[in-house]
This record gives C-alpha cells, sequence and structure tokens, in this order.
C-alpha cells in the first residue's frame, strides 16, 4: 500500500509588507488552515532583512515557532539556512517525504524562510 505523498502549503507572510503582530497573526491562522485542510507542513515566507521589515519578521516569527514546537503544536520547525541535507532534521524529513526534496529552496541556505512540519 502506497503512502499519499506530503503536501507542503507555501505562505508568503512578507505580501502587503505587514507588521510584526499582523503577520504573526496570519501565520498562526495559516498555520492552523493548512493543518486542518490536511496538508503535510507549511513552507512560510517571512523575508530575511534585506529591506529592513524582513528582519524583525524572521526573528521575531521564528522566535514564535520555536515555542510553538516546544510546546508540542508543531511537530517540527526548520529555519531556512537549515533546509538541507546536511542538516539532520531536514534529512529524516526528505528521507520520509522524498518529495519535499524537489522544493525550490531545499539546500539553498535561504534565510527567508521557515520550513513547518505537523
Amino acid at each position: 500500500m502506497s503512502r499519499k505523498p506530503a503536501t507542503m502549503k507555501v505562505v508568503n507572510l512578507e505580501d502587503g509588507m505587514p507588521r510584526v503582530e499582523e503577520a504573526r497573526l496570519r501565520m498562526q491562522f495559516e498555520l492552523e488552515s493548512a493543518r486542518r485542510t490536511g496538508f503535510t507542513g507549511v513552507k512560510l515566507i517571512h523575508g530575511y532583512g534585506s529591506s529592513g521589515v524582513g528582519g524583525s519578521l524572521r526573528t521575531e516569527l521564528q522566535k514564535e515557532l520555536r515555542r510553538m514546537a516546544h510546546a508540542g503544536s508543531i511537530r517540527v520547525f526548520i529555519p531556512g539556512e537549515n533546509w538541507r541535507v546536511s542538516n539532520e532534521r531536514a534529512w529524516e524529513l526528505v528521507k520520509r517525504y522524498p518529495e519535499w526534496k524537489r522544493d525550490s529552496d531545499y539546500g539553498k541556505g535561504n534565510k527567508g524562510i521557515s520550513i513547518v512540519v505537523f
């Protein structure tokens, strides 16, 4: 019996250049929505600070994701710079979900994204 492919929703939290609190609320909404609709994970695009606003979004949203992972409300959080073969957690994920190896950011060290798994 073959398993259903693991789907990853892509959410651009930078869209509209929101303030941190707006982006945090949207992130929480999008994560819950993705979980309810059956996605295995979410790739969050939050930027990394090249234009100023992305830096604070990245820092604050990743703090929230670490808190959520620690609390058990998400299973895994991987910062974009660790979304690569040499990261043990990322490697375990792509072994489990080989279709994720085709993600355009996999192996690129993109600090402007975060990967979340339910």
